[in-house]
């Protein structure tokens, strides 16, 4: 099982900084451009990255990711190409890599055959967006097995199911900010903070905040209190502008790295200690401790 997670979250621990996590989708423009756009990312300051496995329904996605989606599609973007790409950048780059997917495309190739080619690949995590905790199918033992899954939790996540997301989680939590779909928003969360208070109480996993951050300001406030912050629709959007621009790499780098920025230069972080506290193989003991 890959440490990547564990350890860039601990020398972020160790800086005092929070993670900055881009999300793009796999195969917007096209999969060629996936790996470039990675390392444009990473050149900029991202910490982890977040690849949307492209779906034709995304039903948690709002208009922007879900016209990137289906742009991916139409460009022959597929699972395996996906993991194939994966399987390219790590030729050059250590990043963490997480997989962001609805269940049906992984259904379809199986679980357990996606779990051994995306660990062969280099993939670290899979976040499982429309995948209840409670359910378990076949092959799903496997992939927890070989790839740390990410387990999202909302504001209106009841404390009993907040107690059961914090014992099966691994890698880190991600906190959702607001309700709705994915989408640049023109303020910061407000309920997310509370939601990041409580889910540290309940766990030690580093809680991440993704969902409406679209801004540098946006993204300080938020890495203000959570371990990471996720910036996604923003992106996604630039990338559907710029696709055809022969700059498309350099825009995007000098997008990113003022969100990058902005996460790492924020202060007051309430979590570096706990990080620094507990060895790694200690992290999340209320559950897993996979990263």
């Amino acid at each position: 099982m890959s440490g990547r997670i564990a350890e860039k979250f601990r020398s972020l621990a160790l800086e005092r900084k929070s993670a900055f996590i881009p999300y793009i989708t796999a195969g917007d423009p096209a999969l060629s451009a996936t790996l470039e756009l990675v390392l444009s990312l990473e050149r900029a300051g991202a910490d982890l990255i977040e690849l949307g496995i492209p779906f034709s329904d995304p039903v948690a996605d709002g208009e922007v990711n879900q016209a990137a989606a289906h742009r991916a599609l139409k460009s022959g973007a597929t699972v395996e190409g996906v993991i194939a790409t994966v399987a390219a950048i790590r030729k050059v780059s250590e990043i963490p890599i997480i997989l962001f997917s609805y269940l049906n495309p992984l259904l379809r190739l199986g679980l357990e055959r996606f779990a051994d080619e995306a660990a062969r690949a280099g993939v670290d995590g899979v976040l499982l967006v429309d995948l209840p905790l409670e359910e378990r199918l076949p092959g799903l033992e496997s992939l927890e097995a070989r790839l740390t899954r990410i387990h999202l939790v909302a504001p209106t996540t009841e404390p009993v199911r907040r107690r059961a997301i914090a014992k099966a989680a691994a890698g880190f939590i991600y906190c959702v900010a607001r309700l709705g779909t994915t989408g640049a928003r023109d303020e910061a969360p407000a309920e997310a903070e509370a939601l990041v208070r409580s889910m540290r109480s309940l766990c030690a996993l580093p809680a991440c905040v993704g969902f409406g951050i679209s801004t540098p300001g946006q993204a300080a406030a938020v890495a203000a209190y959570a371990d990471g912050v996720v910036v996604g629709s923003a992106l996604v959007e630039r990338i559907g502008a710029w696709g055809t621009a022969p700059d498309l790499f350099r825009r995007v780098e000098d997008f990113a790295r003022p969100l990058a920025e902005s996460v790492h230069n924020a202060s007051g972080r309430s979590a570096s200690e706990d990080l620094l506290r507990e060895p790694m193989g200690e992290r999340g003991k209320v559950g897993h401790s996979r990263a």
